[in-house]
């Protein structure tokens, strides 16, 4: 059966019906056992866009209180949550390069004085909240710094070698020490850790840190107790269906990314998307919420920016992200926008370049929230490929019931989106043009090189 004409893809609502870590490490695999989502995202989460600062890049001060001067900025993007890099203080020992890594953590109830004061970050997320903003912190429960107190006062917390020698999760991260979660103290202590960010300062979440190297019934029970404070939002960088059964919202689509990096650079097809999609529904259930994206901190600093790995298409798969099921993520600086590697252990200020992409990133977010159809998880619609007479380099879908219709052209040559059916009934309307479009006959389209065009139904 050609899957292109059917696309029946029920855990994404896709069908006829309808339609590395802190460092360059590699994702692990996802786990191939379908896993139930807990469907617990907070209410606020369903039509969210999601934005990772880098406090340190993102000014020349490089503090929190020059970042708080951007939140109404941000809030008039149409950004919603606000992921904090971590903002603890960094260890000395063994330190990489100058300033050392954000994820070398030497004290977990801490803010790194280089970034501020506790009360400058309690004020932070006061100020964040008035913006009608979300804060999450990226949280690092694998491993700490070799001089954080720990290592000292509780070294059987710590994988030990077969010399009793303390060793990090891998090689190539000489400046941590890796935590053994065989320790139950271990694991109250980080608990506790969550649970005072959440008490103390009113933080609405996290983002986890190679949470796939933690086990998995740690989250599970750290979710129940910080959802006893206050509902919160779970971010895990991770892809394993199973970490949605209880204790996570969201994890990393990296098999999507990858996907759009390849197709930019010519090594994939259109048929890997559709493959793509397939994989999704055999994974994961509907509420599970999925993270797309076109850079983060990863991406930029140890693979290279969204220009470097994606070239012309850059713009156009950033569009697609924001089209596709998950929810988007925007890297500090992608509004500049940033084109170059920031460097990860240095200061290395964003050049802002007067936000030459604000507007379309503000397009986009406002296209995200005022669809319904483009919303997170369950409360999203569902996606339809439609056919075209030139599938291998046409990717044609609506979302929902045909409330938005988006043609791609993901090649480096002019084509044309020609449907092979009618085109769904309605008037449409181009959104980043205002074309008017009629529906119900076949539809004719000539787009450029990697063009694209969003009609929303009026």
């Amino acid at each position: 059966m050609d899957f292109r004409k059917s696309f029946l893809i029920p855990a994404l609502l896709i069908g006829l019906g309808g339609l590395n870590a802190c460092r360059s490490s590699q994702p692990s695999e996802t786990a191939e056992a379908p896993a139930k989502g807990n469907g617990t995202a907070p209410e606020w989460t369903k039509d969210a866009v999601i934005y990772e600062v880098n406090v340190r890049q993102y000014s020349p001060e490089g503090t929190l209180a020059a970042v708080e001067k951007e939140l109404p900025r941000l809030a008039a993007m149409g950004v919603d949550i606000l992921w904090l890099m971590p903002i603890h203080p960094i260890g000395v020992e063994n330190r990489k390069g100058t300033m050392g890594s954000y994820y070398a953590v030497r004290d977990f109830k801490a803010v790194n004085p280089e970034f501020g004061t506790s009360e400058d970050f309690r004020r932070f997320v006061q100020k964040a909240h008035e913006q009608g903003l979300y804060v999450i912190l990226d949280w690092v429960a694998n491993h700490s710094a070799w001089d954080n107190d720990l290592v000292n006062s509780h070294p059987e917390w710590y994988t030990h070698d077969s010399t009793g020698a303390i060793i990090p999760p891998v090689p190539d991260w000489s400046d941590v020490a890796d935590f053994n979660y065989d320790q139950g103290a271990l694991r109250n202590y980080m608990v506790d850790c969550l649970k005072y960010w959440v008490e103390e300062f009113d933080i609405d979440g996290f983002r986890c840190d190679v949470a796939g190297s933690v086990p998995t019934p740690f989250w599970d029970s750290a979710r129940a107790e910080l959802d006893a404070i206050k509902p919160v939002f779970m971010l895990a960088e991770a892809e394993e269906a199973a970490m949605h059964e209880k204790a996570f919202d969201m994890t990393y689509s990296w098999n999507l990314h990858h996907t759009m990096n390849a197709i930019a650079q010519g090594k994939k097809s259109l048929d890997d998307l559709d493959a793509h999609w397939h994989r999704e529904d055999s994974i994961y259930e509907p509420s599970a919420y999925r993270m797309v994206f076109t850079s983060n901190h990863d991406e930029n600093s140890w693979n290279g920016t969204e220009y470097e790995r994606m070239g012309d298409a850059a713009k156009t798969m950033a569009v697609f992200s924001f089209t596709v099921p998950g929810m988007p993520l925007l890297y500090s600086g992608q509004e500049a926008p940033v084109q170059k590697r920031l460097d990860f252990f240095e200061k290395d200020p964003i050049v802002w370049n007067n936000f030459a992409l604000g507007d379309f990133y503000t397009k986009l977010c406002s296209l995200k929230t005022s669809q319904s159809a483009l919303w997170n998880g369950i409360h999203g619609g569902g996606m339809r490929r439609l056919v075209t007479s030139d599938d291998d380099r046409i990717y044609a879908f609506t979302r929902g019931d045909n409330q938005v219709l988006c043609l791609f052209n993901f090649s480096h040559e002019p084509a044309q989106a020609s449907l092979t059916e009618n085109t769904p009934a309605g008037t449409y309307q181009e959104y980043f043009s205002g074309e008017s479009l009629s529906g119900a006959s076949p539809l004719s389209v000539d787009l450029p090189a990697w063009g694209y065009r969003i009609y929303v139904r009026q």
